[in-house]
């Protein structure tokens, strides 16, 4: 299993649509009948979607992973522990795009490239294949507490094939195997390299709404991890120049290596994460 993995390495907040950003994501492309819109947002939810960034356009994502809703009124449903993570992708070309990021959890600075393989064709690819890398750095990582720490120990790195479908107009699905690796792991018997196959799917409820849902399954946990595999359900909608995306999750990380690595939430009990994400494109 690992081999096979190694070889794949290579709510609303504006009521006013705008027709522009409505038409480019929920129309098709007739140019050589390439599938369009198969996602609206740069993500499902947790997981990487197809979707790229246009050329020359930048985009700012900002997302709030709140904590547990299982403690009530205590942390206001969670709203009084919220991680934030600032996103910014930029379009080198309509195919590659680069991003960074800095995220609150764990103090995480993360740099990745997206780029686009193949699209989708009528009489063509049945599938939309797009690559992701990225590389992190846990500042939050204290040499008080890890006396023999150095700066690699801090490094994690992704990489992610992610092949979608749109079926039809309303439903989209997509696979996402994935590697990921930390210097640095928690469980003493936990692998540095660890391996995760996601899964994801939109449903389109109106020109403007759609359901969201992914999971990822990792495939080589240690036996005694109190880690769970992410299981994330949401909404999103598109306002005309912003896609607002709402959503349950049982991880608060919104970096791959964390919400495949360290989910701690469990559906069954209540223990998940209210969030959102919220694009803008300049």
């Amino acid at each position: 299993m690992k081999n096979l993995f190694i070889l794949i390495f290579l709510v609303p907040i504006l009521t006013v649509a705008q027709d522009d950003l409505l038409n480019e994501i929920d129309t098709e492309d007739t140019n050589n009948d390439y599938a369009t819109a198969a996602f609206k947002g740069l993500k499902v939810v947790n997981f990487e979607s197809t979707k790229l960034v246009a050329k020359q356009e930048f985009t700012l994502i900002v997302s709030h992973r709140f904590g547990s809703i299982e403690n009530g009124f205590d942390s206001f449903f969670g709203l009084d522990d919220a991680v934030t993570r600032l996103n910014f992708v930029y379009g080198i070309s309509d195919g590659f795009n680069v991003g960074v990021s800095r995220s609150s959890f764990q103090k995480i600075y993360q740099a990745s490239v997206k780029y686009r393989l193949l699209r989708q064709q009528e009489n063509g690819c049945p599938f939309t294949i797009v690559g992701f890398n990225a590389v992190l750095i846990n500042t939050a990582l204290e040499k008080d507490n890890l006396p023999k720490l150095e700066f690699i120990d801090r490094l994690g790195y992704t990489t992610q094939l992610i092949i979608s479908r749109k079926v039809n107009t309303n439903f989209s699905v997509e696979l996402a195997p994935t590697f990921f690796h930390d210097n640095y792991v928690q469980q003493n018997n936990q692998d540095n390299s660890q391996f995760a196959l996601g899964l994801g799917t939109r449903y389109k409820l109106s020109k403007r709404w759609s359901i969201n849902a992914d999971y990822g399954w990792h495939l080589n946990r240690a036996d005694n991890s109190p880690f769970k595999n992410p299981l994330s359900i949401g909404f999103d909608l598109e306002t005309g120049g912003h896609v607002f995306q709402m959503h349950f999750s049982n991880a608060q990380a919104m970096n791959a290596n964390g919400f495949l690595g360290q989910a701690t939430g469990d559906w069954t009990d209540g223990n998940i994460y209210f969030g959102f994400n919220l694009s803008r494109i300049f």
